[in-house]
């Protein structure tokens, strides 16, 4: 592991012959998985500059926008965790101090590793949760296999939300090339809540994968990011039951670069799929986004912890997660990155050193 700078921030690096792995020390973004054949990092980089969220402040940097996730948004990259909410925070805990996604993904992070290991770990105070992250990249290897722990530091069980934010943007992400497949079974479309409305998605409809209901009743096949714009859009996904595993991948036609992830389903029974294909047009966005979240965790929707607790459950499902008081929990899951002449079907993890797709 070395220290380095990363679109002018504060990271560390691990590498083999094939891909390279950049974290950023404050919000513990993966900002980077870079394929070196190809040159390609499928992880979205934003059409803004990027600080560090501590540098943040509403008066001196405007052009992140006067909203609840402006400073979440001046320092976003790739794939963060959002902890322990999935959504905006009440407004009794924005005045708190609590913002957008929790403290996880603006928090700073105490880093170490060796060659192969990026080891992070945070404390969010407010939440009172300790956080800790652990990356190993094998020589010769384009598989990361990740491991996180979440430890209850309160006397009191806590519900939260827990989501592995990963987005893919340009120049990977292309319009009406670059496809995706999912391991997806009942699905849902978010609320005219998400973007005031707006968008072709049809608002609360239920479907199955990959058929997306429209406003004017056509059907959006969601394994191809559209090539219309504007566009934008949230629909939640329940991994398939059946499975004991859970994927998604995201293949460029044009690279021929394919990213992967695999995780338990019990433990991230949910994907959420986020399109923005030039649809926001406020700061810092300005009409210039192009992104599409692939963010597997243990609640469906963006929304307050409130709501997320009065849902419950979603197709007999839970729709958030319980973290015992003074108790620790435990994920693994793993991310790919390779090349492939095709978009693959299906995907198989052993869970641990070994992917395979079909």
């Amino acid at each position: 592991m070395r220290t380095a700078k990363y679109l002018n921030r504060s990271a560390a690096q691990i590498e083999n012959d094939r891909i390279r792995v950049t974290v950023t020390t404050e919000g513990g973004h993966i900002a980077e998985l870079l394929h070196k054949q190809t040159g390609v990092n499928p992880l979205w980089v934003p059409p803004w500059p990027s600080i560090e969220p501590s540098s943040f402040d509403p008066a001196r940097h405007p052009e992140y926008g006067g909203h609840a996730e402006a400073q979440l948004l001046s320092g976003i990259l790739g794939h963060n965790v959002c902890l322990d909410l999935f959504g905006a925070p009440s407004s009794e805990e924005a005045a708190a101090g609590i913002p957008v996604h929790g403290e996880a993904p603006v928090a700073h992070y105490e880093i170490s590793g060796d060659h192969n290991t990026i080891e992070m770990q945070t404390v969010l105070p407010k939440a009172q949760l300790r956080f800790e992250r652990r990356i190993y990249l094998s020589a010769d290897s384009t598989l990361l296999r990740i491991s996180e722990s979440i430890e209850n530091l309160s006397a009191t069980d806590r519900p939260i939300g827990w989501t592995e934010h990963v987005t893919i943007g340009p120049p990977f992400l292309e319009p009406g090339l670059t496809q995706f497949r999912v391991s997806a079974s009942h699905s849902k479309v978010m609320d005219a809540s998400f973007n005031d409305g707006q968008g072709l998605f049809e608002p609360n409809a239920e479907f199955e994968w990959p058929f997306c209901p429209l406003k004017n009743g056509a059907k959006a096949d969601l394994r191809i990011f559209p090539a219309d714009r504007p566009s934008g859009g949230f629909t939640a996904h329940l991994m398939d039951p059946r499975a004991e595993n859970a994927w998604f991948a995201a293949w460029s036609p044009t690279t021929r670069v394919l990213l992967a992830y695999m995780w338990k389903r019990s433990d991230f029974p949910w994907l959420a799929r986020w399109e923005e294909n030039h649809l926001r047009t406020q700061p810092p966005w300005n009409g210039n986004g192009l992104a599409c979240g692939m963010e597997f965790g243990a609640s469906p929707f963006v929304e307050s912890r409130r709501d997320m607790v009065n849902r419950g459950t979603l197709f007999g499902t839970p729709t958030f997660r319980w973290i015992p008081a003074q108790t620790s929990v435990r994920v693994e899951y793993c991310a790919c990155i390779t090349t492939r002449d095709a978009v693959p079907e299906r995907a198989k993890w052993d869970g641990s050193g070994e992917v395979s797709f079909d």
